[in-house]
């Protein structure tokens, strides 16, 4: 919540499965395309939440399966857990506010009466929600029961049927719309109100996301009927909510487009990386732009010539440093002269290359201290490591800035790779 010293300019509260992340895209390609945009154009000044029903325990399954980038907060069991930052802290002032007319033994208690219903697994059940797997024709009329009969206990629940399998039962206070709602109020409280709020769904569960009035809404082009249904009954009139043309991730940046809430074109969309510039300068950008060259050249998807190697170098010192994972230092341009022999080795093979938590801080008039997670995903696996970058500017030539100095260490879990480069 601190990270920003200022409102944000752009939040975006995104669901993952189906939103977010594309299960149907096996290079992950709209999902990196989203993440080369939020890098380099927006995570200086703005920031992510990712909104899931998934359990924290499925949540970090995913994280470790797709190239997702780290999120500011994390709404996680459909709304009914907070989370801040890479650590997660937990809101307990938010777990506070759930207990209020909630009582989780009634809940089991009464619902295990219902055979219809099958128990999710066990991490997916959590002290503010309890849930259900339940065929679609029967998923109305028991939840209308079910309704009922918790409430003649004495407890004020929702129920939320999503996916046309899954039902949830959170106190009538939790759910995806009440997070975000409990978030924007926080936010308010403290001068710091987003200018602009992008919420992204896919299923029924999205549904409350979209009935916050002060915020945009994207239905990704593969939302599910209970979504549809709802958008058709009580939204299809609301201008603010749009159902987009594109899958996933690529709707989000659609959506981005279609409300102009800011820069929409993602670096990986620009063939010609050299006319891909910013209105307004970021130094992540930058790196975002030089990660990207690394990859192409290494998947065969630049014109192989000394022309792209001399760009490197035109955009590093001719002094620089690079301190290997290692422990290794060499000069950078004898590490650009090592990797120009790697042209096309990861071509028709799984390669792809992301940054995360980019992060920059003025250090002098003319130089800028870069902080990053280098994530590289290949057929033999993820690798990430933590970099710290030197920039500064350089203005007799078109790139502007040059990397002085490129500090790498492997993140806890990763094994040690030679050939790895920057």
């Amino acid at each position: 919540m601190d990270r920003l010293a200022g409102p944000a300019r752009l939040m975006i509260v995104s669901d993952l499965d189906h939103t977010m992340v594309d299960h149907h895209d096996r290079e992950n390609l709209s999902l990196l395309r989203f993440n080369a945009l939020w890098e380099s154009n927006y995570r200086h000044d703005s920031l992510l939440v990712f909104s899931t029903g998934r359990s924290p325990t499925l949540y970090k399954e995913l994280w470790k399966e797709k190239p997702l980038l780290t999120p500011d907060i994390t709404i996680m069991s459909v709304g009914t857990e907070i989370t801040y930052g890479k650590r997660m802290v937990s809101d307990s002032g938010w777990e506070k506010f759930l207990d209020e007319k909630w009582n989780r033994d009634i809940v089991v208690e009464e619902s295990s009466k219902f055979p219809e219903l099958s128990f999710q697994s066990e991490t997916e059940q959590r002290p503010h929600k309890v849930s259900f797997y339940v065929q679609k024709e029967k998923a109305e009329v028991l939840m209308k029961s079910l309704k009922e009969i918790l409430t003649n206990r004495g407890l004020d629940v929702k129920i939320i049927y999503s996916g046309g399998i899954d039902l949830d039962i959170l106190p009538q206070a939790g759910g995806k719309g009440q997070a975000l709602a409990y978030l924007l109020k926080k936010f308010k409280e403290d001068g710091k109100l987003p200018l602009n709020t992008l919420a992204c769904g896919d299923s029924g569960n999205d549904a409350e996301l979209f009935s916050i009035p002060e915020v945009h809404g994207v239905m990704v082009s593969n939302a599910q009927e209970e979504l549809l249904k709802w958008h058709a009954e009580n939204a299809k009139d609301n201008p603010k909510i749009i159902h987009a043309s594109e899958r996933c991730a690529s709707g989000i940046i659609e959506a981005i487009g279609h409300f102009g809430l800011g820069p929409n074109i993602s670096p990986r969309d620009v063939e010609d990386l050299s006319t891909c510039k910013l209105d307004n300068f970021n130094p992540g950008h930058e790196l975002v732009l030089f990660y990207l060259l690394y990859e192409r050249w290494h998947r065969e998807e630049v014109e192989q010539s000394a022309t792209t190697i001399e760009i490197m170098k035109k955009i590093t010192s001719h002094n620089g440093v690079l301190i290997h994972p290692s422990g290794v230092e060499r000069p950078l341009h004898e590490c650009i002269d090592a990797f120009s022999a790697c042209y096309g080795e990861k071509k028709g093979k799984q390669f792809r290359v992301w940054l995360d938590r980019v992060s920059s801080t003025q250090i002098h008039p003319d130089a800028w201290l870069v902080k990053f997670d280098k994530w590289e995903m290949s057929d033999e696996g993820r690798r990430c490591c933590l970099t710290t970058v030197v920039l500064k500017t350089k203005p007799d030539t078109p790139e502007g800035l040059m990397l002085v100095h490129v500090h790498q260490t492997w993140m806890d879990g990763f094994a040690t790779q030679k050939n790895w480069f920057f």
